[in-house]
């Protein structure tokens, strides 16, 4: 336990020196409960781990009330003032300070204060902060007119410009099991093991023209997995039709590492005749149901015995005997 008292307290520590301190507020941010949990989850209405005002105490409070909450030793910073991604900053502490950072977004780190660090660790950790910021801040003195102009763009690309994340759109009729369709489920095994066959994809271009084409009416389906690094989840699974809030997004990322996605192809989706005929399958597999549903139950065999028992034959043999 006191080890664990140890690592929060030395984690507030951080939150409390760039909190109070202006060049550090110029270019970081410590994100709370406020920026990453939506209200109706925190009953507490804490905002922050720690206030200025009335330091970290209520932290316990909110842990026994609210639904969800932040692990204090995790520390989410916002380097977007920096004009410099997630990954960008991430390779600046390692490469030239030997600063280990795990987790990034587009536009924050995650510092991980873990039982093992100190508070020279700590220390360290804030002076490469100020010294970042004190930097940034004798260049963009120096800039010129244009150079301040692209860097404000860059600013405001990562901390206003953010592009919204994409909400599921739905599974292709072909890859959606039998019934009703009222629920959103689909069968992603069997899209994902059916893009094997390459005779049933194409690739198509992510640009301008195939959210047009999208926006229009066309329906493409993804044929592989979309992940972009970060935020590390995917976007499109096998099996899911393209929307155009999902083109929208992928076109305003700026991330470099889309897995299963290649600029010199293109998206891998499967192709219309394939879809097509998956869908001639299914609904011939849906017709053959519903004429078995309908078809009239089938009736019992009757008992051999109780069926002769009333023929002419079994009179005639059963008369025969008695005489």
């Amino acid at each position: 336990y006191e080890l664990v008292q140890r690592s929060v307290e030395l984690a507030m520590t951080i939150r409390e020196r760039i909190h109070s301190d202006a060049l550090l507020q110029k270019y970081f941010r410590v994100l709370g409960p406020k920026d990453m949990i939506p209200g109706e989850f925190r009953p507490s209405n804490l905002e922050y781990y720690f206030d200025p005002a009335v330091g970290w105490n209520r932290m316990e409070s909110a842990w026994r009330t609210d639904e969800v909450t932040l692990d204090p030793t995790r520390i989410t910073i916002d380097v977007g003032r920096t004009g410099m991604d997630g990954d960008t900053f991430k390779k600046l502490l390692m490469d030239r300070f030997d600063i280990q950072i795990n987790k990034t977004s587009r536009n924050t780190v995650l510092f991980m204060i873990h039982i093992g660090m100190t508070r020279g660790m700590i220390a360290h950790l804030v002076k490469v902060l100020t010294t970042i910021a004190q930097e940034l801040d004798d260049r963009n003195e120096h800039l010129s007119r244009i150079d301040r102009q692209i860097f404000d763009r860059r600013v405001r690309s990562l901390t206003v410009e953010l592009p919204p994340l994409p909400n599921f759109s739905r599974f292709h009729s072909a890859f959606v099991p039998l019934g009703d369709g009222t629920t959103p489920e689909g069968n992603m095994r069997k899209a994902f093991f059916l893009a094997y066959n390459d005779g049933v994809c194409d690739y198509v271009k992510l640009d301008e023209r195939l959210l047009q084409a999208v926006r229009g009416g066309r329906e493409v389906v993804s044929a592989s997995f979309v992940t972009p690094y970060p935020p590390g989840f995917p976007v499109l699974v096998p099996g899911q039709v393209i929307s155009a809030e999902i083109l929208e997004y992928l076109l305003a990322l700026d991330v470099k590492e889309i897995h299963g996605y290649e600029a010199e192809h293109g998206l891998r989706v499967f192709s219309a005749s394939a879809l097509a005929e998956l869908e001639g399958t299914a609904e011939r597999q849906s017709q053959t149901r519903t004429r078995a549903d309908r078809s009239p139950p089938l009736q019992p065999a009757a008992n051999s015995s109780s069926s002769t028992k009333g023929t002419p034959a079994s009179r005639q043999r059963t008369e025969g005997a008695s005489t």
